[in-house]
């Protein structure tokens, strides 16, 4: 009787795919996964693979992405029920609206948002490139959605004046100071780093506030031995893996996302079976979502 991974993997070869795992996925998911990483950088590793078909372990919003800039390729999504609460606390008519609000602004869009708000949008940006992002653009007038958290660190990373709307992520908020406080005392030399999603006043307590990737990147330095990380619990297991003999805390234990738990090796393999659940966006939103992805990608 082969295994589960033994039967993904024996899909894997026949249907051509490839498997992506964001770094908040399961332990497991990630192991069997070909790349592990943020969601942009998933999505565009995967456009340049020769795989018919892309298995996007994480949100649905990730799938779209992966959709939006591999249109020819079949984009499955394990559990059609792993959304992004914060993805889904602006729609592309909620953004219609402001628009008229604000005729001036500038509207700088997460890349955790729908593909239905990125075609909304006049540039993306993901947490890593945010910052380069806005200082790039001219008008003193922006207009950011959905994180009013991460646009509240780039507003202040930028010095302009930004209207921010009231999404968040409801996994990032629960990390709050007092436990970035507890752990420091637990752990008097270690350092903090934290993802921008979170609070002000947890950022404000942290060494550094970087992306998923960035904070892989900072847990390989050399100078790093002991690291509290403020953000979803899954990707200890990535930095584990990858940094045997160093030692990582988590900020806080309740920085779980149930969205991200959703997808199981069982529903990988019956996806694969399937070739369900399907995410596909229509052309012509794809066509304004990846304009203001590519306007994001210019400015590298």
């Amino acid at each position: 009787m082969k295994t589960t991974v033994e039967q993904i993997l024996e899909l894997k070869k026949e249907r051509n795919a490839v498997i992506l795992a964001h770094n908040y996925q399961r332990g497991e998911v990630q192991d069997i996964a070909d790349f592990v990483g943020d969601s942009l950088e998933l999505s565009q590793k995967a456009a340049k693979t020769d795989a018919a078909v892309i298995v996007f372990c994480g949100v649905h919003f990730m799938a779209e992405t992966a959709s939006i800039l591999s249109p020819s390729k079949i984009v499955l999504l394990p559990d059609a029920g792993a959304g992004c609460p914060m993805a889904n606390m602006i729609t592309a008519e909620q953004l219609r609206r402001k628009k008229k609000e604000l005729p001036h602004a500038t509207v700088v869009t997460y890349i955790n948002s729908s593909a239905a708000v990125k075609a909304e949008s006049d540039y993306c940006c993901t947490s890593a490139n945010g910052v380069r992002v806005v200082q790039s653009i001219s008008n003193e007038e922006i207009l950011f959605v959905p994180d009013q958290y991460l646009g509240d660190f780039i507003a202040g990373k930028t010095g302009k004046k930004m209207t921010l709307w009231p999404g968040y992520c409801p996994t990032h908020v629960k990390i709050l100071p007092e436990d970035i406080l507890r752990r420091k005392k637990e752990h008097p030399g270690a350092k903090v780093v934290v993802h921008p999603e979170c609070r002000p006043d947890v950022i404000a307590l942290a060494d550094e506030a970087l992306s998923t990737s960035g904070i892989i990147r900072y847990a390989a330095r050399p100078d790093v031995t002991e690291l509290i990380v403020g953000t979803e619990v899954e990707i200890l297991h990535r930095l584990n893996k990858e940094n045997p003999g160093k030692k990582f805390i988590p900020a806080s234990t309740k920085a779980v996302c149930p969205n991200m738990k959703k997808i199981t090796l069982e529903k990988i393999l019956d996806s694969l079976e399937t070739m369900t659940p399907e995410v596909k966006v229509p052309e012509e939103i794809r066509i304004k979502a990846v304009a203001a992805v590519d306007r994001m990608l210019e400015i590298g």
